[in-house]
């Protein structure tokens, strides 16, 4: 019972970091996490080919409070130039041994790392369907702003029309009318000398 509370404890103060670009190494990982509180341990386990880190890391704060804070404000953050993920660190990937994932039957890590990839792929739909649904409607604002303007220019040309057309009226109107006529002539005449 009491390695269980241990492991729940340690499950709270221990934070996953994953995304973590080549350069960082267990002191930099130290410095980025320790403005947040008293820090236990900082471990990135290493690729047995190569000796590298596998992009990831945990660290284990004293206080659980400092790990929530520090999940906070970490989880999204950019660290040379890559984008953090910071959640709570599950006890098998810490512990190794009988629970760890190497100890896990090949199959599963598979079915494991499959359903990870996917729901990666999922999170990218979702993304990539918000952002068809943000151009969607842009889209069809775009067209309703081009049919109110294409809507103002065509009662502006049919009032220009109207105006055109009064103008027409007025210039018949005198063509027929011989009061209208000789009071034109003599407007015309007068403006001549």
């Amino acid at each position: 019972m009491a390695a269980v509370q241990q492991q729940q404890a340690m499950q709270k103060n221990t934070l996953y970091v994953g995304g973590l670009a080549d350069e960082v190494n267990e002191s930099i990982l130290h410095a980025a996490f320790i403005p947040f509180g008293d820090i236990k341990d900082v471990k990135t386990p290493l690729d047995q080919a190569n000796q590298k880190h596998r992009s990831f890391g945990f660290v284990t704060f004293l206080e659980r409070e400092d790990a929530s804070a520090a999940m906070d404000n970490m989880d999204g953050a950019e660290l040379y130039g890559r984008v953090l993920t910071v959640n709570y660190a599950l006890p098998e990937k810490i512990k190794g041994g009988e629970q760890g994932w190497a100890a896990q039957p090949r199959t599963f890590r598979f079915l494991l790392l499959l359903l990870f990839d996917f729901a990666l792929v999922w999170a990218d739909a979702d993304t990539w369907f918000e952002r068809q649904q943000q151009e969607k409607e842009m889209l069809k604002i775009q067209a309703e702003n081009k049919a109110a303007v294409e809507t103002a220019d065509e009662l502006n040309r049919k009032k220009l029309a109207q105006d055109r057309q009064g103008e027409v009226e007025e210039d018949t109107d005198i063509k027929d009318d011989p009061m209208a006529r000789a009071e034109a002539d003599a407007l015309s005449h007068d403006n001549a000398q």
